[in-house]
């Protein structure tokens, strides 16, 4: 536990205006992860399956569906460390954030336009990139807009708020889609997906406002420092004549240069993670273990709730449900975060979600549905924000993009594993509870992994 004196400071102090700022965007990016995943899956299928010319069957529409979520996953991950490598040397990280933001929320607007399946899939694939560029660098600014003691509060707030913030849009979304027809006939459903994807981009965009204005980047890589990272790459054989002969044919090295320094710097880190840096690298693969089962029971929810017999509007009426419990489960850890380490409260949302997993195994009505929803609920926030701001405590602030655009590949595989897991158990004739329980098994993993770094030494850069 932290000292009384350390929590009479922290209890003292609000929201800070650049904490809120900061804590607003996450009420906007939620609005559009929401209506990701509750609507564009409808929406795209309305455009792509039927009769018509140019459409397709249900199943090759869900296969070409995967397969855009699939690119749209492997592109982020490519760029996202390289973004945040250059946006710590180049001190440029607002510039490249708000870049990030305006082009995705164009994109999420023009989504509702779109005549086509096809175009559909590839503006949608556009703003998912952008969308989750802008997180690398967003995650990366807290930092920046609040000190050490208070990142878990912080970084729960802007969970919270989130997921609170985020059913405003969603429910005007809902509302033109599912009310239009019936009340106000002259609202088709390729109006009300006009609206949903409008009304989310607006919304996005104007809470983002505040950030824009009053965000500094505070750490970055010095100039001796970033001198430092070429000398030590001047060794290495491959980095060195890769950009000797390039800089032969291209007429601004300079580019080339910054590229090719961030590609060294972030392979220098990631051997660096590997080697010497125990904490963080057995960190990330707690992470990827634990969050992978996170992913793996959100997006098998609605498998549950179908087989259940739950039609697709009871499921939505859940899926709020699951935000607004998300949202005070939030605020709760974020206030134990005042009292307990950060670890000991990661550890009671790991063992929390191991709970759920078993407890899937004995759903068989639409009550337990809603007690696994409640469950998911306490938790799901708790840990993706806890999660965050201790990464944010144990790596070095002036690498932050850098270090995030890694964290953000291990959050890019969030149900990869498990959903290959799930493929497994129901080919071999298990049944969707069966398949939810063994996520039990990556939450246990997870756990080891997580004590093994928290006995590992603090880098001198945490404040844990």
């Amino acid at each position: 536990m932290k000292s009384k004196e350390d929590n009479t400071q922290k209890k003292t102090k609000k929201l800070s205006s650049k904490e809120l700022s900061w804590v607003l965007y996450d009420v906007g990016n939620s609005a559009y992860t929401l209506l990701a995943c509750a609507l564009i899956p409808i929406w795209y299928k309305s455009l792509a399956v039927g009769d018509g010319a140019g459409q397709i069957s249900s199943d090759r529409a869900t296969a070409y569906y995967a397969v855009a979520i699939a690119v749209m996953t492997v592109v982020s991950a490519l760029i996202g460390p390289v973004c945040g490598a250059i946006a710590d040397h180049m001190r440029i990280k607002k510039a490249i954030f708000s870049t990030t933001v305006v082009v995705g929320v164009s994109a999420c607007i023009l989504n509702g336009f779109t005549p086509t399946w096809v175009l559909f899939l590839v503006i949608y694939v556009l703003t998912k990139i952008f969308y989750n560029a802008s997180l690398v660098f967003y995650d990366s600014m807290l930092v920046d807009v609040t000190t050490k003691d208070r990142m878990d509060e912080v970084s729960s707030y802007g969970y919270a708020w989130g997921y609170l913030g985020s059913c405003v849009p969603f429910l005007v979304s809902l509302a033109a889609y599912i009310c239009g027809p019936d009340m106000l006939g002259y609202i088709s459903n390729r109006l009300s997906m006009i609206i949903g994807f409008a009304v989310t981009g607006i919304w996005w965009f104007v809470v983002t406002i505040p950030l824009f204005k009053s965000y500094k980047q505070v750490n970055y890589v010095s100039d001796a420092a970033d001198k430092d990272i070429h000398k030590n790459f001047e060794n290495d054989a491959f980095i060195r004549d890769n950009i000797k002969e390039k800089n032969k044919t291209n007429k601004n090295p300079g580019v080339l240069r910054l590229i090719a320094d961030a590609f060294a710097q972030i392979f220098g880190t990631i051997k660096k993670i590997a080697t010497k840096d125990k904490k963080v690298g057995l960190f990330l693969v707690a992470f990827f273990l634990y969050i992978d089962g996170v992913g793996t029971i959100i997006d098998n929810c609605i498998n549950i709730g179908t087989d259940l017999k739950l039609d697709s509007v009871g499921q939505v009426v859940f899926l709020l449900f699951t935000q607004i419990v998300a949202c005070i489960g939030s605020l709760i850890f974020g206030r134990l975060s005042q009292t307990y380490k950060t670890t000991t409260l990661l550890y009671v949302c790991i063992a929390g979600y191991f709970a759920v997993c078993l407890y899937a195994l004995t759903l068989h009505d639409l009550i337990g549905f809603g007690i696994m929803a409640f469950g998911v609920g306490c938790f799901q926030g708790s840990l993706q924000a806890l999660s965050r701001s201790y990464f944010s405590k144990i790596i070095p602030p002036e690498n932050s993009g850098e270090y995030f655009g890694i964290y953000d590949i291990f959050a890019k595989g969030a149900s990869f594993l498990g959903s290959l897991v799930i493929a497994a158990v129901k080919l071999a004739g298990g049944t969707i509870n069966v398949a939810v329980a063994t996520m039990a098994i990556f939450f246990a993993v997870g756990f080891v992994f997580l004590r093994l770094a928290d006995r590992y030494d603090a880098p001198r850069h945490e404040n844990n």
